[in-house]
């Protein structure tokens, strides 16, 4: 099949190109935008009890809300507010509210702080668009206007709330969009020049990939808009690095087997035909293992996870066709001509070090088994003190942030949970109205939980069937303490609600819970499928039972051990209270998917040597010779671009980058390299039971095709090896 497609791409590569181009402009010109949504809320299903509560709470009391936006003042030189703050205060709150600014219903006073140093304004918007771009809008505008108020008064004033935090995380993702985007670029050219030496084939694959990111871009518009999935803002960040990454790793795998068929003497045309055909089972397995994972993300209950893991798989899947197509159709129209000014590309190097690396291999392979599992199972130790911490707006962008400001200074002005309270709504089973005595003792247990600063009966609706009480944590909502909290809080408002009516407890520290649940769900679920789905691309692929569970555990070291180093990093080290909520959940994905790619490459390579007549051993080692410098530029590449997300001044990004780039690492690097290798060796030819993938291929005399530079009794494309072990 993949012979084919070579043919079909280079025998008529303009058409191919002409395609591609008219593809991209339909597609760009006519995909729908693509929203972004920040509201934690949204990520979760209805069947959860914090978005019960939510709807409970729209219907039950449409005139109360959770602030949007909220506007804190403070005295510039830090003292307590007089009597004309306080009048400049109530001033610049009316003013706002009579402006009338797009998405806000409601501009209210808040309360003063007991130290009389801060005081509030609370604003309300459609909570319908919460993290919308129209609310993103209007929180710029509040943010300007409140300023433009306060000036020339003695008061200083901070926007924060949800809204600007989704202005301020929209604002830090564009910087780190473009800094994530500058740096990606620049690797790829520096790294693909000092392999090269050929200025031409730098730039092509920024060139292409650019091209296929528009294509890509637009299709998973059209998918977010037809299946009404979430966006998010930190998406395009991941999109970059996956297109680009993933991209010039199939494009690698190409222009090596390209140059090696063009030293080993074929016509060029015939030398991309021989490299598609060769590689391209290999690109298609690693792209569909990579796709397949992605994919797996959609039974993942959170929203964010389930856009995240279709735009990745549009992504790859863009890039394995043009990796098949546009690249084979670009390259064989520009011929040798692309490896200008180098003349390296027409003698066969000596590899020595990756020769050096698979005579070890060959020799020893218990001893490579041995220290490289070592390794893994040592960094592995570190995920056991694994914590996960669940604010994902502080974890989108830096501290110094305005919104991070308002929010760390409320938390010091007032309660720690004061900012975001928990809500128990207790609602009446048969329509009675509810005793009010009775809900001000269950008032009083709740009150009595530990964690709890206060609980008090805030308000009942105009029926009289359902009542809010306000129950204020002692910690800030998104801390390990108040999760644990909120937990207790349930457990007490669930058995100890009053004869006749069912409680649900909402707010904050509520939905963090929620999403805790749901990650644990995800891990039971989303890991074990995409394992599973993986091993069976890999069975089809090596058209074995036995290489896929090594390979497929090997992987899960190689998690074991880049969360590991993770938690050592980032918990251990730089102190931070945990990893962020969804990390393994996308770092198994990058880290097994991708990673697998290594494996996929080198255990194709090493059956390839095996079916020229080689025995295990020195299958493994001349595997490592041949496809060790693919696998090492491959991964070197990869791992730098994943790692320019820590370019971004983000939490989230910056765990996410060292941790997928880090994990790339070590599946280059130690599993591909020496691990697969070796234990390969080790099984000896069981690892291909029952197909028997390794056997010498016996073709006979005359069979090859002349134009595929075969000779007769020689497999298609290869060459006889010289005395030496280097092929042609």
């Amino acid at each position: 099949m993949f012979r084919r497609i070579g043919n079909a791409v280079v025998r008529h590569p303009v058409w191919t190109i002409v395609a591609w181009l008219i593809a991209a402009v339909a597609i760009v010109a006519t995909a729908p935008s693509l929203p972004s949504n920040s509201d934690e809320s949204s990520f979760l299903p209805k069947s959860y009890e914090s978005i019960k509560a939510a709807v409970l709470q729209e219907k039950a009391f449409p005139s109360a809300f959770t602030p949007s936006a909220i506007a804190l003042y403070q005295r510039t030189d830090g003292g307590k507010l007089t009597a004309a703050d306080k009048q400049d205060i109530a001033r610049i709150t009316s003013q706002l509210g009579s402006k009338h600014i797009d998405q806000v219903q409601k501009v209210v006073p808040g309360q003063p702080s007991k130290d009389g140093r801060y005081d509030l304004t609370l604003v309300q918007m459609d909570s319908k668009n919460a993290g919308q771009p129209k609310q993103i809008d209007a929180a710029r505008v509040l943010r300007d206007d409140v300023k433009e108020l306060a000036k020339g008064t003695h008061l200083d004033v901070k926007l924060g709330g949800s809204a600007a935090q989704a202005l301020d995380q929209q604002d830090s993702s564009k910087r780190g969009q473009a800094l994530i985007g500058i740096g990606t670029f620049a690797i790829i050219l520096i790294t693909l020049l000092i392999i090269f030496r050929a200025p031409i084939l730098a730039i092509l694959p920024l060139v292409l990939i650019g091209l296929v990111s528009a294509v890509a871009n637009g299709l998973i518009a059209y998918a977010t808009k037809l299946f009404d999935l979430q966006a998010n803002s930190s998406i395009s960040s991941i999109l970059i690095v996956v297109l680009f990454g993933v991209g010039t790793d199939y494009f690698l795998f190409l222009m090596f087997r390209y140059r090696e068929r063009l030293r080993a003497g074929d016509e060029p045309k015939q030398a991309m035909i021989n490299a598609v055909d060769r590689v391209g089972e290999a690109i298609a397995s690693a792209a569909g293992a990579v796709i397949i994972a992605f994919l797996a993300l959609v039974l993942s209950t959170l929203g964010f996870l389930k856009q995240m893991g279709p735009a990745l798989a549009i992504a790859v899947a863009a890039t394995l066709v043009a990796g098949l197509t546009l690249i084979p159709a670009v390259v064989s129209l520009i011929g040798p001509k692309v490896f200008w000014p180098s003349k390296s590309w027409q003698r066969e190097p000596e590899n020595a070090r990756f020769a050096a690396l698979g005579r070890g291999v060959q020799r020893r392979p218990g001893l490579t088994a041995a220290l490289s599992g070592l390794v893994l199972v040592a960094l592995s130790l570190g995920t056991l003190g694994f914590n996960a911490t669940f604010d994902l707006a502080a974890g989108s962008m830096p501290k110094t942030k305005e919104s991070m400001v308002v929010q760390d200074e409320m938390q010091k002005a007032y309660s720690a949970g004061a900012a975001a309270p928990t809500d128990v709504f207790v609602s009446s089973t048969d329509g009675k109205q509810l005793d009010k005595s009775g809900l001000d003792a269950y008032a009083q247990k709740l009150g009595a939980v530990d964690g709890v600063a206060n609980a008090r009966l805030t308000q009942l609706n105009k029926a009289g069937t359902t009542a809010d009480i306000t129950v204020t944590l002692k910690y800030e909502a998104s801390t390990d303490k108040a999760i644990d909290a909120v937990g207790e809080v349930r457990d007490v408002a669930h058995s100890d609600a009053p004869e006749g009516t069912e409680a649900v407890v909402g707010g904050m520290s509520s939905i963090y819970k929620d999403i805790a649940t749901a990650v644990n769900h995800d891990y039971r679920t989303v890991f074990p499928v995409a394992a599973l789905l993986i091993m069976i691309i890999l069975g089809l692929l090596l058209r074995s039972v036995v290489a896929p569970w090594y390979l497929m555990a090997s992987v899960g070291l190689g998690f074991g051990a880049t969360l590991g180093a993770t938690v050592w990093i980032f918990q251990e080290g730089q102190g931070h209270s945990g990893l962020m909520f969804m990390l393994p959940v996308i770092m198994y994905l990058f880290v097994v998917a991708i990673g697998t790619d290594y494996n996929i490459l080198m255990i194709a390579r090493l059956r390839e040597e095996a079916r020229e007549g080689r025995e295990p051993r020195e299958a493994a080692g001349m595997a490592l010779r041949h496809a060790g410098p693919t696998v090492a530029a491959a991964g070197f590449i990869l791992a730098a671009t994943f790692a320019t997300m820590m370019l971004a001044g983000n939490a989230l990004l910056t765990e996410m980058g060292f941790a997928v780039s880090f994990g790339i690492a070590v599946a280059a690097f130690v599993m591909a390299m020496f691990f697969t290798p070796s234990l390969t060796a080790l099984i000896g030819h069981a690892a291909w039971w029952p197909g028997h993938g390794d056997q010498a291929r016996e073709v006979p005399a005359g069979a090859g095709s002349p134009d595929a530079g075969s000779v007769p009794g020689q497999d298609r494309d290869t060459v006889a090896p010289d005395p030496s072990g280097r092929r042609g």
